[in-house]
């Protein structure tokens, strides 16, 4: 799943073409945004401590309504992993685009290269999720320096702005919101990413998790804010074909070495997420693989081809299989990242509804009306802003294709006999298995 910050880059767009250009509703909205994110954050802090090994939404729906509703949250992580390959790829494509124009014809060829280049690199394991971390803390600091520059900058109008919203304010910004909410992708991943810290006890990774939460909140919130105040003083609105409008922000506000660096950084920003997916995506497939226990048991319910691995520990057939998947995607959207972030968050927030129907079903029984209250508020921001996507028509394809998928894993776990541990299939993808997988 890819990291808030990775999204900031296409998200703040998506909601200014949702507002029509009107820059005086992007900071309303953003911060509406932000706000949201910051409930379904106090959601998951509940979650982690429910759950200290990790296991996300799955484990909560597996404990909540039995292990066969798991695949639902599960299935929604599959499509969110092929798209957040997708979009990052394209919107690393638009990063270089606005840099070197002259790239624009090849815009598709270029992103299912990088769809090819990423998924290659993977085959050497989890060095990416270290290149991952380091360009997060390179983007954030020059971010930074961006929004510093920008506060001395002359406001110029770039792109298109307008004052005429195609509803009335309040109505405009409700109807935009949900478009950004991909910001709120990666929320999740702390509530799985827990079980790779085997070396801390269930209290110690609970208070990681919880810590990694808030500081998301935290950092994702004030560039957010931050870049999306800066757009609206210096006028950087809907950005032309053969740009992005955090790409025109950069260039108005930061002196030219400094708009190389943000391009530079940004691009392979978005390509780290899309290697964090290239790992959990297969990963996932991997822990649910049939396989051979120590004792001798065959468990899993997928081919066991999908466990295999080399020697970096890399799971080759399903890294193959999401190649093909997001090469797939990036091709129908023509490697346009804002044509698929609809798509994004209609998977992000159908795992987030499961996760929080779980918890408050867990808070009703445990007589919790405090968090009962917490759970249902969120599940109901949640589930609206689930719904206002969906009415915009294409994205229930998202829907569609995390239904099927958790159809057929469903009845691949029937064939196989129901077995136990479905559940915690997301935390076992965190961790490594190095034993001989069997067909």
């Amino acid at each position: 799943m890819a990291d808030p910050v990775s999204s900031v880059a296409y998200a703040i767009e998506a909601a200014l073409r949702a507002l029509n250009g009107d820059l005086a509703l992007l900071v309303p909205t953003m911060v509406l945004v932000v706000a949201i994110i910051a409930l379904v954050i106090l959601n998951y802090r509940q979650l982690v401590a429910r759950y200290p090994q990790g296991g996300g939404a799955s484990a909560a729906v597996g404990e909540a309504f039995g292990d066969g509703w798991s695949f639902l949250p599960i299935g929604a992580l599959v499509v969110d992993f092929v798209l957040t390959i997708a979009i990052s790829v394209s919107a690393g494509a638009s990063a270089l685009i606005a840099y070197f124009p002259a790239l624009a014809p090849w815009r598709l060829l270029l992103a299912l290269g990088l769809v090819l280049v990423v998924g290659g690199l993977t085959w050497f394991g989890h060095l990416g999720r270290l290149v991952f971390a380091a360009m997060t803390v390179a983007f954030i600091a020059v971010s930074a320096m961006v929004l510093i520059y920008g506060l001395g900058a002359t406001p110029h109008t770039v792109g298109t702005v307008t004052g005429t919203p195609s509803h009335q304010a309040v109505i405009a910004v409700v109807l935009a919101f949900p478009v950004a909410m991909a910001l709120a992708t990666g929320v999740e991943a702390p509530s799985s990413a827990i079980a790779q810290l085997g070396q801390l006890d269930n209290d110690g990774r609970s208070r990681f998790g919880k810590v990694t939460l808030w500081l998301t909140l935290g950092i994702v919130g004030t560039i957010t804010l931050g870049l999306t105040m800066e757009a609206a003083h210096l006028q950087v609105g809907i950005p032309p074909e053969d740009s992005t409008q955090i790409a025109e922000l950069a260039r108005l506000a930061a002196p030219a070495p400094l708009f190389a660096a943000f391009q530079f950084v940004t691009a392979l920003l978005l390509l780290s997420a899309a290697s964090s997916s290239f790992q959990a995506g297969p990963g996932l497939l991997k822990a649910l693989a049939r396989r051979a226990t120590p004792r001798g048991e065959i468990v899993g319910i997928l081919p066991g081809g999908l466990g295999r691995t080399n020697v970096h520990h890399t799971p080759y057939w399903g890294v193959a299989l999401f190649i093909v998947l997001a090469g797939v995607v990036t091709a129908a959207a023509g490697g346009n990242d804002q044509e698929l972030v609809l798509f994004y968050a209609v998977s992000v927030f159908l795992s987030f509804l499961a996760g929080l129907a779980s918890m408050a079903l867990f808070s009703y029984r445990d007589r919790r009306s405090g968090y009962l209250l917490l759970n249902v508020t969120g599940a109901v921001v949640v589930a609206f802003t689930l719904v206002a996507n969906l009415t915009r028509g294409l994205p229930v394809v998202s829907l569609a294709a995390a239904v099927l998928i958790a159809a057929l894993l469903y009845l691949a776990w029937l064939k196989a006999g129901k077995p136990r541990g479905v559940r915690n299939a997301a935390a076992e993808a965190e961790t490594e298995e190095p034993d001989e997988v069997k067909q």
